[in-house]
């Protein structure tokens, strides 16, 4: 029996790749999942081996009642910090930029690697802001994510208008927060996190119709299975930049 034709858009397309299209996808979200599962896994690990309730244990102190060992001190004082804080940029442009010469082992074993090192980065957001409301506000975004790329991988309006918009925004939120880590301004974090909120709230629903009709140009070939990094890495970077932002406008400081 011939196979129904489905209409996506203005595109029709049989039912197997219908089925090719849901695979695909299922195999982004898998990897973006994968990813922050091991970055919030190394993140809570870095906590652990950082912070210490004995003072005599501490080798420096970074508050009242807030003791850190020998790795918090090197994390999070020393000016190896700057390292950690700076090495997720520097992942995400080597990856985005060398793709293409990567082989899909290599671009996988960098993506676990990134997501490992974005953990190390966000470690101190458990000395910062309670456990409570960290996970209070990760399901928040959890949701928020979710019903986002719902709306971008159902809906036939074409999104591809706002992207440009939305890129220079994210480029100007860069800008920005580098200048903050220097400044220090709590009235330009708030700023900058509003912001975030609405620019990664957007790019998560144009990333995610970006990346369904990307199958259909990429359908068959080889390059679909470093898509599938790519485009688990820009929905990554969306909910990870999303849940910060959350955090810093909801998340309760200690």
């Amino acid at each position: 029996m011939a196979n129904s034709p489905q209409t996506y858009g203005t595109r029709t397309v049989d039912t197997p790749v219908d089925q090719g299209l849901r695979a695909y996808m299922l195999g982004i979200y898998n990897y973006m999942a994968g990813g922050i599962a091991l970055t919030g896994l190394m993140a809570y690990l870095v906590f652990s081996f950082a912070v210490t309730s004995d003072p005599a244990q501490a080798v420096a102190t970074l508050r009242d009642g807030v003791y850190l060992t020998q790795l918090g001190s090197t994390l999070f004082i020393s000016p190896l910090k700057w390292v950690v804080m700076l090495s997720p940029l520097a992942f995400v442009m080597f990856l985005s930029f060398g793709m293409n010469r990567m082989s899909v082992g290599t671009a996988q074993m960098l993506f676990w690697a990134f997501a490992a090192v974005m953990g190390l980065s966000m470690g101190s957001i458990f000395i910062v802001f309670t456990t409570t409301s960290i996970g209070r506000v990760f399901f928040i975004t959890a949701a928020a994510f979710g019903a986002l790329s719902l709306y971008g991988y159902t809906t036939k309006r074409d999104l591809s208008a706002f992207g440009s918009f939305l890129f220079m925004g994210l480029i100007g939120i860069v800008i920005a927060s580098l200048v903050n880590l220097f400044l220090q301004s709590t009235a330009m974090q708030f700023v900058l996190s509003v912001l975030g909120v609405l620019i990664f709230s957007g790019l998560t629903a144009w990333d995610t119709q970006r990346l369904k009709e990307s199958y259909y140009e990429n359908m068959g070939q080889e390059a679909a299975a470093k898509l599938s990094i790519v485009g688990a890495l820009s929905l990554y970077l969306n909910f990870i930049n999303l849940f910060q932002s959350l955090l810093m406008i909801f998340g309760d400081r200690r």
